[in-house]
């Protein structure tokens, strides 16, 4: 496994994962003080898509601005929805099916916020992180814009 600490900074930690996401790890480096819950997401490939069966995805990324545009929405997070903290990783490159694409956490002082500060994070990062996905399946490959 191969991680890759891009940016740390306060209670923000963002993480570009190569190989593998460490979802218990990345969990254990956030700053929790004050903290009454952590909620967390962790999107998985699926193995069938329309009745396909999923042989992998391949995500592309420029490189040079996701954990930026990670960082800024973590940041977004915590002033809107109160959190204390926020970490985040995503893979680039082959992802096969069943394995993590993608973990979020987040640590607020009460679960309300979490939770939506948690599924925002989600929804946003989908509409604007600098990600491309490639859905490869047995009926063929499809390129898509984002991770939707």
């Amino acid at each position: 496994m191969r991680l890759l600490r891009i940016v740390m900074s306060g209670h923000i930690l963002i993480e570009n994962a190569t190989e593998k996401i460490d979802f218990i790890g990345l969990k254990n480096k956030m700053e929790l003080e004050g903290c009454g819950a952590v909620v967390s997401f962790l999107g998985i490939t699926r193995a069938q898509k329309e009745g396909a069966e999923v042989i992998q995805l391949e995500f592309d990324a420029w490189l040079d601005k996701l954990p930026a545009v990670l960082h800024r929405l973590a940041e977004q997070a915590v002033e809107e929805f109160g959190v204390i903290s926020v970490a985040m990783a995503h893979r680039v490159g082959i992802v096969k099916a069943n394995e993590d694409i993608v973990a979020i956490h987040v640590g607020s002082t009460h679960r309300k916020a979490a939770f939506k500060a948690c599924e925002w994070l989600i929804d946003e990062l989908k509409n604007q992180a600098p990600l491309w996905k490639k859905e490869v399946t047995v009926a063929g490959e499809e390129w898509k814009s984002g991770l939707g």
